[in-house]
């Protein structure tokens, strides 16, 4: 690893979102905002919009490791994120490599089980995001389904939420954040956190809108952005909470379907 430079340098390990709401997009907007330098390594390419997704091609796993290479052996990384990695094979090459290149803070969104319930990656995947990188976390950022995944267990109130986040812990990541994005009424903007030592909830203001796109990404590039800024873990998730409310409060009411959150919401006016 290079010195740490004057500015502040993280790396998202993700898919591209051709519609710029989430995935690589919405993780370099986010480190831009924290006044931080984004490096990424793409693990695939999307074709979506605000409507959905209508194509997946996947990147080579040594062409993934090609780019954190090519990222760590030149400029050096403060923190790191990883969000959609697909398949098993890119997911066993970047838990090698983060462990090879020592990319410690590390934030891992799982990215297994969209907001609405809908799986998105295989259960062999799965099982290698659980078994090799997750032990690897800093903080981990599951919403309630891939939570009740990880924790084997249904998740309807915020006791559930708070057993969920003990047991996810077991799997070896430093800190789990449970978050209640896909929960019904008051819990809707009550995330729960728990390290071992604190079991915390984290709530913010709920934000009445449809244009959600992002939502996960963003938080999770946000915890890394300020994890590469030196806060500690739980502070970082506390600011990077307040970051996603105010970039919902400016959400973009873009295209036919769901827009994204307004990442750059200073600029708006």
């Amino acid at each position: 690893m290079s010195s740490s430079p004057s500015i502040p340098i993280a790396m998202t390990i993700a898919g591209s979102d051709s519609g710029g709401g989430a995935g690589i997009q919405a993780d370099l907007r986010t480190f831009a905002f924290h006044k931080v330098h984004g490096t990424s390594t793409l693990t695939c390419v999307t074709a979506q919009n605000t409507l959905g997704v209508t194509r997946v091609d996947a990147l080579p796993a040594v062409a993934v490791a090609a780019q954190m290479e090519a990222v760590v052996t030149d400029i050096g990384v403060q923190a790191t994120k990883t969000g959609m990695l697909l398949n098993p094979e890119i997911i066993a090459m970047v838990a090698q490599k983060v462990g090879e290149f020592g990319l410690q803070p590390l934030v891992v969104d799982p990215v297994m089980v969209s907001r609405t319930g809908a799986q998105l990656i295989a259960d062999e995947a799965i099982a290698t995001l659980r078994t090799l990188l997750i032990p690897q976390a800093t903080v981990l950022t599951p919403n309630r389904y891939e939570a009740q995944i990880l924790a084997g267990m249904e998740i309807q109130s915020l006791d559930a939420m708070q057993a969920a986040a003990q047991r996810i812990y077991q799997l070896g990541a430093k800190a789990v954040l449970v978050k209640g994005g896909g929960m019904s009424g008051s819990l809707h903007a009550v995330d729960v956190w728990f390290d071992g030592q604190q079991l915390e909830v984290l709530q913010t203001q709920a934000i009445d809108t449809t244009h959600t796109h992002g939502t996960g990404c963003t938080l999770s590039a946000a915890i890394a952005a300020n994890l590469a800024l030196g806060l500690d873990p739980l502070s970082a998730t506390q600011a990077a909470k307040v970051y996603v409310t105010n970039a919902l409060k400016h959400a973009l009411a873009i295209g036919k379907g769901q827009g994204p959150v307004g990442h750059f919401f200073p600029l708006l006016g």
